[in-house]
């Protein structure tokens, strides 16, 4: 059965109280889990609040007890990878084994500018990524002291204590939509692809690509689960549903195009239902009004 979680802008005005409000009423309504993004601002002025990732996550895996959780994503253009292994082992432990780690490159060029960090040029920044990934999967997997010598990242003889109590640390998750690195570094090094606003008959053609891929790399395909984070607009009746595709100013035929789940309840349990025939294992709602709980419990009674 396809899986049904909340995703949560944390750019776009969340603070400690939205965001505990959140993190309790997602516990309860039975969603699988709960993730958000690793920003230090909003992309476009004016500055929002934008609570920190790792410290709001510390904070969930204190005060929950059921649902997944992590990062979509935290990037190595300003979280160096050992940081992030320490922190990510730290708060699965904390957690029981509930952590996901999300891991990306970085592109939102407004954050780095205003807090000093490199982003890099496209190819450079993915050459980057992977150094990031080759850190903290070794750090996190090794029990060895750990050497790396790369062009961005440099080890030297390191030991990540406490060891993970998870066997290999937390699931690695790696997001996006490309036909060429993107499968490759799944293959490699996650075990969980996320894919981002994507139509069914899309999601299906890269969900088979990167079969293939994880085939040439004499991994199981089942070793890897499959998500997508995407846009929802959802609302209980017809005449809330019309208030709300006037605000988006889009058609339902436009989201759906899109890749994104948008109805009220018929509509949206028929297109999971089309999502997981196409291959996806869980999906994870991009929530952007912070303060609508009462659509998050119309959402729950209409889904889960």
């Amino acid at each position: 059965m396809l899986e049904v979680a909340i995703m949560i802008e944390g750019q776009d005005g969340l603070t400690w109280s939205r965001w505990q409000k959140i993190v309790r009423l997602v516990e309860e309504l039975g969603f699988v889990g709960l993730y958000r993004s690793d920003h230090f601002t909003n992309m476009n002025p004016p500055d929002k609040e934008s609570l920190e990732l790792w410290v709001s996550l510390t904070w969930l895996a204190c005060n929950t007890r059921r649902i997944e959780f992590g990062s979509l994503v935290t990037p190595f253009s300003f979280r160096h990878p050992a940081f992030t292994a320490r922190m990510a082992s730290a708060v699965d432990d904390l957690s029981n084994g509930r952590l996901t780690l999300g891991l990306g490159a970085g592109w939102q060029e407004r954050e780095h500018q205003l807090y000093g960090f490199d982003l890099l040029d496209v190819a450079p920044r993915f050459d980057r990524f992977e150094e990031g990934l080759q850190v903290v999967t070794q750090l996190l997997k090794t029990d060895s002291p750990v050497s790396f010598n790369g062009k961005y990242f440099n080890l030297r003889e390191a030991t990540l204590l406490p060891r993970p109590q998870r066997s290999g640390g937390p699931r690695i998750l790696i997001g996006g939509n490309g036909l060429k690195r993107t499968p490759e570094l799944v293959a490699r090094y996650a075990e969980e692809w996320n894919a981002v606003f994507l139509a069914p008959a899309k999601f299906m053609d890269l969900n088979t690509h990167l079969d293939d891929q994880l085939k040439k790399m004499n991994r199981d395909p089942k070793s890897v689960r499959r998500s997508m984070m995407t846009g929802c607009i959802f609302a209980a009746n017809d005449s809330a549903l019309k208030q709300k595709l006037e605000a988006s100013g889009g058609t339902l035929d436009q989201l759906h195009r899109q890749g994104m789940v948008a109805g009220t309840a018929g509509a949206v349990k028929d297109q999971l239902r089309e999502l997981e025939a196409s291959g996806l294992q869980r999906i994870m709602f991009q929530w952007r009004d912070l303060d609508d709980l009462a659509g998050l419990e119309d959402l729950a009674k209409a889904v889960l």
